[in-house]
């Protein structure tokens, strides 16, 4: 279904999930305020989604809280999807049409759209990207799955009576999920995408890994010779990727890319790019924030941003004054000499591992939770270089107590929270020590998701600075 703006007044639309970061809210209200008749149905309870809902109680909205009914979905004229649904759920087969915020926001904005996708690095990636891009274009909007739908804005320049705005493009984000639910398909053809890197995740929602890979793959599928995919060179699905895309491919690389092909790589820690047969520096040795994958991270929106003629002094600037974003490697406070850093977007063990190895400080060590059916191996490598683990409970912890066996690493807990791990920790640290929540696991179960799982860490060690003993003042 190619959904039209004079289309949606009168319509019949059920939202699937209302959720609580953004999604199902944004398009609730988008069609409501374009004149639509919504209903938003969600097992979750009312209390559950009380923040969702106190964002929409001056609209008019029906809901269908606790349960879901078929006739709510074959009795609608388009369903729109939250990404976490399964899109075996019998009531989106009930559906006559459906859709998502993402698919809905790219067949009506003509915004130009730079897409990022990858296992991990893509928030990063995408917040230095649209960092970069707003120091010349301050209209630009970065959404998606950095939980800011784009429906968002998208309502905010209809209302404005502009559809277009040349000068503002939209940075965005991209899951796997929300890549397979852009429904229709062509809607999904960006200027500029990015696939970060494809590593084992969500495997728990996937039969098979090759299903994984090839959603991400869709983010290119659309585009052509006038577009440009950026594609990892130290991947080999980068490589493959780059086999079937019909744009033109960039690399980005650890080490020096070969002559034949153009992009950026990294030499000695300096980022270089490498673009019409001329080279130049592009990234500083000293970055504001730390570890070799965000070294990895920014020299890939370098390369993104160079394909796009931002010039190169804007984007080493940028680049260069960048600090990052929340839970990732988010440095939250120094307590008595201890640093503690919110790591929580460290969801699959791969993302751990590389966090521990951005300290050269002994690390006290954070993590469990959820499996998502993931790969441990080679996890225990990375335990070895850990003074200090602390598990949170679930049905993950006997994949960590493996792997700390085989480092030979003790551990302490699982501890049922957060507070009690971080009470733990206190016992252990010495100046000079990091504090490191890094779970290298999904957080279902003891948090509502990963970003609560952050700022329930965030408010503990917030009050852990506040209640400690101030150094005495010189009289």
């Amino acid at each position: 279904m190619k959904l039209r703006l004079e289309d949606i007044p009168g319509m019949h639309i059920t939202i699937m999930g209302l959720g609580l970061h953004g999604g199902g809210a944004a398009a609730a209200r988008f069609f409501s305020r374009l004149g639509a008749r919504v209903l938003v149905t969600d097992l979750r309870t009312s209390d559950e989604l009380a923040s969702s809902l106190i964002s929409l109680e001056d609209l008019d909205i029906s809901y269908r809280l606790g349960e879901h009914r078929m006739d709510d979905f074959s009795g609608a004229d388009l369903v729109i999807k939250n990404p976490a649904v399964p899109p075996n759920s019998p009531y989106l087969q009930a559906a006559k049409a459906l859709s998502s915020d993402i698919a809905v926001f790219l067949g009506l904005s003509r915004r130009e759209v730079f897409a990022i996708t990858g296992t991990k690095g893509k928030s990063t990636t995408a917040s230095a990207v649209y960092h970069v891009l707003s120091r010349d274009f301050p209209q630009t909007d970065l959404g998606g799955n950095i939980t800011v739908s784009p429906l968002s804005f998208l309502l905010r320049d209809i209302n404005k009576g502009v559809l277009r705005e040349s000068d503002a493009p939209v940075v965005l984000e991209l899951s796997s999920w929300q890549l397979a639910d852009c429904i229709p398909r062509e809607g999904l053809k960006p200027r500029y995408s990015m696939i970060t890197n494809i590593m084992h995740d969500h495997q728990n929602r996937y039969e098979k890994f090759a299903d994984y890979v090839a959603d991400k793959a869709l983010i290119f599928t659309n585009q052509n010779a006038d577009d440009f995919s950026v594609l990892n060179y130290d991947d080999p699905y980068g490589r493959e990727y780059a086999e079937k895309s019909g744009a033109k491919v960039l690399y980005f690389s650890n080490t020096t890319l070969p002559d034949s092909l153009e992009g950026g790589f990294l030499r000695n820690k300096t980022g270089f790019l490498r673009y019409g047969g001329k080279e130049l520096e592009i990234l500083p040795e000293n970055l504001g924030i730390p570890g070799t994958h965000n070294r990895l991270n920014l020299l890939a929106a370098a390369v993104m941003l160079q394909a796009a003629q931002v010039p190169a002094e804007t984007v080493r600037e940028g680049l260069g004054e960048f600090r990052g974003i929340p839970h990732r490697l988010e440095k939250v406070a120094c307590i008595g000499g201890v640093s503690y850093v919110n790591d929580s977007a460290a969801t699959i063990p791969q993302a751990a591992a590389a966090a521990i190895s951005s300290f050269e400080a002994p690390v006290r060590l954070i993590a469990g939770g959820t499996d998502k059916d993931l790969d441990f191996s080679g996890f225990s490598d990375a335990l070895r270089r850990v003074s200090g683990l602390y598990l949170l409970e679930g049905n993950a912890t006997l994949r960590f107590e493996a792997a700390a066996s085989k480092a030979n690493l003790p551990y302490k807990g699982p501890f049922d929270s957060l507070k009690s791990a971080l009470t733990a920790v206190q016992s252990d640290v010495c100046p000079g020590d990091v504090v490191l929540l890094s779970p290298g696991c999904a957080s279902f179960g003891m948090f509502q998701n990963e970003f609560h799982r952050g700022d329930l860490f965030r408010d503990l060690v917030r009050k852990m600075s506040a209640e400690s003993p101030k150094p005495a003042k010189n009289s």
